[in-house]
């Protein structure tokens, strides 16, 4: 069993978006062959019409190659409407939603892998305050129904496919940031850790990241596709390998002289494997 994903983050159009980047990424996606291609969350900079229509140009370009899976990140989020507000999320949500679908997608069901997304991009809301200032609107926060709704998911799942969860907030300290993209990291971190996933693909950091969580959980956090890469690092978007003994993360880092990316450095992971099935006695009669 062999199952790739294309992982990349953060595009920020309207922003920092770089269109050589953008270019160079959906030129050489192809050439990867990969069964999913995942973008998590900040397609937008400010959740305006023309900038998540030039996600949505992106994720038409990329469905050519592979099926696509998309979260909201935090500048998807339109949380000015309804800021504090009790079931405001349809309003915060409903442009994003005019372009991408549900929020957050469907699950995606491979016979390799199984796909799930949990919203960490909620705005200004009380479970993401934190005593800086900074931090309003940007921290994120994995609240419980999401992540119970997406252990329904894995326990569903059979036992010989990967669990992948999305999120956009990173879940592990940025290198270079030293910040944790979630609020209260340690209960979103516990619960990451008994969803049953396998592997978590997140952003947000602007830099790229792979290392484990709860020493079994494969972290993948892809850097940015735009201007805004941190400590003025090349731009990188990941390639995650999974199979039946390891996960493997690629970095494609950009090569300015060159113009396109280029694989550099891999980090491999041992699988953790989930014991089989047995049969009952009453299964067995």
């Amino acid at each position: 069993m062999t199952f790739s994903i294309v992982h990349c983050s953060d595009t920020h159009f309207g922003g920092k978006a770089d269109l050589a980047l953008i270019e160079a990424f959906e030129a050489l996606v192809p050439d990867l062959d990969p069964r999913c291609i995942v973008i998590s969350g900040d397609l937008s900079q400010r959740a305006r019409h023309g900038e998540l229509q030039a996600g949505r140009a992106l994720h038409r370009e990329l469905e050519r190659t592979a099926p696509v899976y998309i979260v909201p990140g935090n500048h998807d989020v339109q949380w000015w409407r309804r800021p504090f507000i009790p079931f405001g999320a349809p309003a915060k949500y409903a442009k994003f939603r005019s372009y991408f679908g549900s929020v957050p997608a469907s699950t995606l069901n491979f016979p390799e892998a199984v796909i799930a997304g949990a919203v960490t991009a909620h705005g200004m809301a009380w479970a993401s305050l934190t005593f800086r200032l900074r931090d309003i609107a940007v921290k994120g926060h994995l609240p419980k129904r999401e992540i119970t709704r997406v252990a329904v998911v894995f326990a569903e799942a059979r036992p010989e496919q990967a669990r992948v969860l999305v999120v956009h907030h990173n879940v592990l300290r940025g290198d270079l940031s030293q910040r944790m993209g979630l609020a209260r990291w340690r209960q979103a971190q516990r619960r990451i850790a008994e969803s049953g996933a396998d592997v978590v693909l997140c952003g947000h950091d602007h830099q790229e990241q792979a290392d484990l969580l709860d020493r079994r959980v494969v972290v993948s956090c892809a850097g940015t596709l735009s201007r805004g890469s941190r400590g003025g690092r090349a731009p990188v978007f990941n390639r995650v390998i999974i199979d039946d003994e390891a996960v493997h993360v690629e970095f494609y880092r950009w090569d300015r002289d060159r113009r396109t990316f280029r694989r550099s450095d891999v980090q491999a992971f041992a699988r953790h494997r989930r014991p089989e099935p047995t049969v009952s006695s009453v299964d067995a009669d």
